[in-house]
This record gives structure tokens, sequence and C-alpha cells, in this order.
């Protein structure tokens, strides 16, 4: 893990690195910067499981952070959080960065579902995911963003989303929300008023033969399916743990196949 402090006025850069085996290994598992990795316990026999860890706060003003994940042919990696994730004003006003790089090889799975991302009030982030799957993976990602903290105004967030299966894209989508944003993002187009928003993709062969159907579910979120052997949910909530319930009852029905 790098432990070096930043300098006056800059951020921390950091990259953190995971790569799992078919065999239930983990070849690559590097920390880094405010990122503890740690190989933790899975109930359903054949996954590995891999928690991170915040080792300090983050991401602040100024922080360029990223992790790597390569899921090898025929591995199965769940990745979680052991908390929430706070973009934080830090002592640079230039925004933090925060970029994850996934890739998922044929025959493998991924279950990406880190806890919710908070943008504090002053804080200015800009969060960047891309995904390259081949044919025969699987996918699971969830994405929940929560404006501000308890009573407080939001910070700025964008956040974009890139998907390609087989070098072909599937889904490429940006959202930005709060005082640096265009106008409108909290509009009944966009977030309604509401506090918090969240997405969850579904990517499994299976949806080429049988897609999802378009639903909605409840008054604030829809299911709807990609070209593509794929479903997205989005929705918006009042707060986190409403949008968290949404995306549950969401993920049991779409991924079914045996999973921690």
């Amino acid at each position: 893990m790098s432990s070096a402090a930043p300098a006056a006025g800059t951020g921390v850069t950091a990259t953190a690195r995971i790569t799992a085996g078919a065999d239930g290994s983990l070849p690559v598992l590097e920390s880094d910067g405010p990122f503890a990795l740690r190989r933790t316990r899975c109930a359903v026999p054949g996954w590995t499981r891999v928690t991170v860890v915040g080792a300090m706060s983050a991401p602040l003003g100024g922080d360029r952070l990223a992790i790597e994940t390569e899921v090898r042919d025929g591995a199965r990696l769940l990745v979680d959080a052991a908390a929430a994730t706070l973009a934080l004003p830090g002592r640079t006003a230039d925004p933090a960065a925060y970029a994850l790089r996934l890739r998922v090889g044929a025959d493998a799975v991924l279950r990406w579902l880190p806890e919710q991302l908070v943008s504090v009030h002053g804080s200015v982030l800009r969060a960047r995911t891309t995904v390259e799957l081949d044919p025969a993976a699987r996918l699971v990602l969830r994405e929940e963003q929560v404006l501000g903290r308890h009573g407080e105004p939001p910070g700025t967030l964008f956040s974009r989303l890139t998907v390609r299966r087989a070098g072909r894209p599937l889904l490429d989508q940006e959202l930005a929300c709060g005082p640096g944003a265009p106008g409108g993002w909290d509009g009944g187009a966009v977030l309604g008023g509401h506090r918090t928003t969240g997405q969850l993709l579904v990517v499994d062969p299976r949806f080429d033969t049988a897609p999802a159907p378009v639903r909605l579910l409840g008054d604030h979120a829809v299911v709807t399916p990609l070209a593509g052997p794929a479903a997205l949910v989005t929705a918006v909530a009042p707060d986190a743990l409403a949008l968290r319930r949404i995306l549950d009852a969401a993920l049991a029905d779409l991924a079914p196949f045996t999973a921690p």
C-alpha cells in the first residue's frame, strides 16, 4: 500500500488491482492509497470474494483514484465494500477522479456490489466506470448515489458508465447532479426532487433468447432491456434505504444464477 502523504495543494494518486482466477485464487490483490483490499469469506462454493475497506478519507478534491479488476476465464468474483464512499472537499479546488476499470473473461461472472457513493456538500467528483466483457461473460453491477449527507445540500457529481461486450458498445450513459451540473438535474425529467439515484445492470447471455420485459418497479423505478443480452434497472428514491430495497428486489428477480 502506498503510504506517501500528498504535498500541500495536491491530491493522492493511487490504483488498486484485483485479478481473480478460475481456481479461486487471487493472483493479484494489490492495495493502494485509500483502498485496502481484503479477501473475505464467501458462503457460496466456487466464488471468490474481495471487500474494499477504506484506509483513509477519500476521494478528496484533487485525488486521482482507480480500481482495476480482471476476472479471468471461468472465475466467479464478488466485490463489495465495508462502508459507503464519501466524496469530500479537498485542499485544492480541483475535482476528484475515481475510475473503475473492469474486465470479465469467457464463462466468468463478476458481481460488483459496493456501498453507496455520497456526494458531500462542497465536493466535486468525476466518477468513471468502464467494463469490457467477453461474449460469454456475466455481470451484475450496482451503482448508488446519495446527494448530500442528512440535512445538507449535495456536492457536484459527474458519473459515467460505459460497457462494451465483445468490443461493441452495450451501454454508455452519464449523469450529472449538484450545483456544478447543467440545469434541470433536479427537475421532473431527472431526479424529481429525490435525494438518491441508482442503477442495476445485469448482463447474461440468457437474455439473448428471453429478454427482460419493460416494467415499472413501484412509482420510481423501471426495468429496461438493452440492445444486447442485458437489463438495466434505473431508480430514484427519497433515501438510501428505499433505493437499496428497490435494487435488491430487482437483483433477486433478474440475476437468479447461484451467487452470494
